[in-house]
């Protein structure tokens, strides 16, 4: 027959077994959610309908990039880098042709922030659009600023590049804007961001 003194030795080293258990666990659930889940907080979300990906999404892999500055050991021309990632990152083109034409913008205001037209229109002029109109929309709310083109116009490349510029929402004309003047429209609301500023 045991004494109770004898049995307790093997509570603490139970209890330090699980706690080593639950701290291997806790590690282990860390891990998959890091290898599955990281680095999406730094990818902000794609704006619903958008067919285009915002310029500031292509800047998460180059940043996993040793500087430039950084020297290497490799000789020129080898990339270096981890296997999963590419040591070089081109970024897409743009999606119209340099020297192409850009449609003229028309830019409306769709919210309570006065001014907000007129701020946004020179946003747009300083990224090398054209702006034929400024003036408020007011036959219904529209839910996030968006740049609106005629389909299978040449008004499609123009308008999904300057939303991309403008980190907006872009989409063909809806009914209420289908018939007025030929240009892109941008409509800005509450949550108009402008261009990405360069770091």
């Amino acid at each position: 027959m045991t004494s109770p003194e004898s049995a307790s030795p093997s509570r603490p080293a139970k209890a330090a077994g699980f706690a080593l258990l639950g701290v291997a666990a806790v590690a282990l659930v860390i891990g998959v959610i890091s290898l599955f889940g990281g680095g999406s907080e730094d990818t902000p979300p794609a704006a619903e309908g958008t067919s285009t990906a915002p310029p500031a999404q292509t800047t998460s892999v180059a940043s996993e990039q040793p500087p430039a500055s950084t020297p290497s050991s490799a000789p020129p021309g080898t990339t270096t880098g981890s296997p999963t990632v590419p040591a070089t990152t081109t970024p897409p083109p743009p999606v119209t042709q340099p020297g192409a034409t850009k449609a003229p913008v028309r830019v409306y205001n769709n919210s309570t922030i006065t001014g907000l037209a007129s701020k946004a229109s020179d946003e747009v002029r300083g990224n090398g659009w054209t702006v034929a109109e400024t003036g408020n929309y007011s036959a219904g709310t529209i839910p996030t600023t968006t740049v609106y083109y005629r389909p299978g116009t040449e008004e499609e490349a123009s308008a999904k590049e300057l939303a991309a510029a403008l980190r907006a929402r872009v989409e063909p004309r809806f009914d209420g804007i289908q018939s007025a003047a030929a240009g892109i429209i941008l409509i800005v609301t509450n949550d108009y961001q402008g261009p990405a500023k360069n770091k």
